[in-house]
């Protein structure tokens, strides 16, 4: 239960910081992602307050022996670029630049019923479903006849 009263918690901040940045409003980020025109740097100082917040935070919590509710910390420990990340990578700085939206901005922007985020969540859905069946967004569409992707 503290599992999942952490997470809700956690979620909820995360929303509240969202909405809060800007960063649920695509003109703003599409303003940012625009350095010839009439640039925004203000989501700079966001996501640096972001990345400073986060690396204290992995230092404090790093000191213990283990997580509150876990039996041991999840911390990736690979440091290779390969094609498929920097395809995924690629892809997403495309979506983001067009639609002005990245993952959690958008699904928190649902509840607001916008008719081009519910599309927006749909294609990213679509996508990640896709990178499941080897890329194929027609074995997808056909049911998920392709071939499952390695998610190592």
């Amino acid at each position: 239960m503290g599992r999942v009263f952490s997470g809700l918690i956690a979620g909820l901040v995360f929303g509240a910081g969202l909405s809060i940045s800007g960063l649920m409003n695509p003109e703003k980020v599409v303003a940012f992602l625009d350095l010839v025109g009439d640039w925004d740097p203000s989501l700079a100082f966001v996501m640096l307050g972001g990345v400073a917040v986060s690396a204290a935070g992995f230092k404090l919590v790093l000191r213990r022996d283990r997580p509150i509710f876990e039996s041991n910390f999840a911390v990736p420990n690979r440091t290779d670029l390969d094609a498929r990340l920097l395809t995924g990578a690629g892809i997403f700085g495309i979506g983001w630049g067009l639609g002005g939206y990245c993952p959690g901005p958008a699904l928190s922007g649902i509840g607001f019923g916008a008719a081009e985020t519910l599309i927006f969540v749909s294609a990213m859905v679509l996508g990640m479903m896709a990178a499941r069946h080897g890329g194929s967004i027609a074995a997808v569409l056909r049911g998920g006849g392709g071939r499952q992707a390695n998610s190592a």
